[in-house]
């Protein structure tokens, strides 16, 4: 009797032989025996089809820029996981995770694009109009515009401008770029009006324009940027792990915590005396009253 597989599932991404691994329909060894790299893999991957040069160049560019940002949740995740010394995919699994509604919100700028480009068809606008309405309906409700803001390059991300500038270079535009541009001089508009600081074009804005413009779908553009920065914060994980110590610490230094109090601001209640049992009821009684306590509850 035939013995059915447990898992009874379809791709269309890869399948292999004896003789050979099959990519999107392409043998893999030639592939690379032909010169193609490991970006027209990444392309060939998602897209199902080569890239064309200007195509391949502007994937090159953004993946070469997101590689690595030095001290961001991501790359602080994988040295505090590594400093507990797991295996470690853990450790660039959990800076992986990091990824989401504020570092690196990949998905969501490119769903709020995508969102007002179909308005723009169905109501008969222009991209100009929508990128206007997407502006004010976001800032009029308090939310902040996705894809515009750093918090650590307040005067701009300097990646995220030669973005747009390699994009127009290479001519791989599109109308997300004619969006992503009215978008922000809406934007800036706005905060000169209000008379609020200057806020630039981050990456994301920058960055997913372009992986838009290229056919990558939102969900496709944010697995990209995890994939280039799993790479560095697994170096990041791996220096931790061969020349730092467990937790960070040593015997031959004074007591420190795994990450340097100088980065982290104590903002927290002023050290205070722990009340004796007999004490507790009175304690708690008074501390109800005050409401002090109310700052801290998280």
């Amino acid at each position: 009797m035939d013995r059915k597989p447990l898992i009874q599932r379809k791709t269309g991404i890869s399948y292999k032989t004896e003789e050979k691994t099959v990519l999107r329909g392409f043998d893999v060894r030639e592939l690379a025996n032909a010169g193609y790299t490991f970006i027209d893999g990444l392309y060939i991957l998602f897209q199902g089809r080569i890239p064309a040069e200007n195509e391949r160049a502007m994937l090159d560019y953004e993946v070469a820029e997101f590689l690595e940002h030095s001290m961001s949740p991501s790359a602080a995740a994988a040295i505090g996981v590594m400093n507990g010394h797991p295996m470690l995919p853990a450790a660039v699994g959990a800076s992986i995770a990091t990824f989401g509604g504020a570092h690196g919100p990949g998905a969501q700028h490119g769903y709020m694009m995508k969102k007002y480009l179909d308005r723009a068809v169905l109501e008969h606008k222009t991209v100009e109009q929508v990128a206007v309405e997407c502006v004010d309906e976001y800032m009029d409700a308090g939310r902040a515009v996705m894809g515009m803001g750093q918090p650590q390059h307040l005067d701009g991300d300097p990646r995220a401008e030669p973005t747009h500038l390699k994009q127009e270079e290479i001519g791989v535009v599109g109308v997300y770029l004619k969006f992503q541009r009215a978008l922000e001089k809406r934007f800036y508009a706005r905060r000169f009006a209000e008379g609020r600081s200057y806020v630039a074009v981050n990456m994301i804005g920058a960055g997913n324009t372009a992986l838009s413009d290229m056919g990558f779908s939102p969900n496709a553009a944010w697995t990209i940027g995890c994939v280039t920065r799993g790479y560095s914060c697994s170096c990041h994980a791996l220096f931790t792990l061969k020349k730092g110590r467990a937790w960070g610490a040593s015997r031959n230094e004074p007591m420190v915590q795994m990450l340097d109090l100088s980065m982290i601001k104590y903002i927290g209640p002023e050290d205070r005396e722990v009340p004796l049992q007999s004490e507790r009821e009175a304690y708690a009684m008074n501390e109800l009253k005050t409401g002090e306590f109310k700052k801290w509850v998280i």
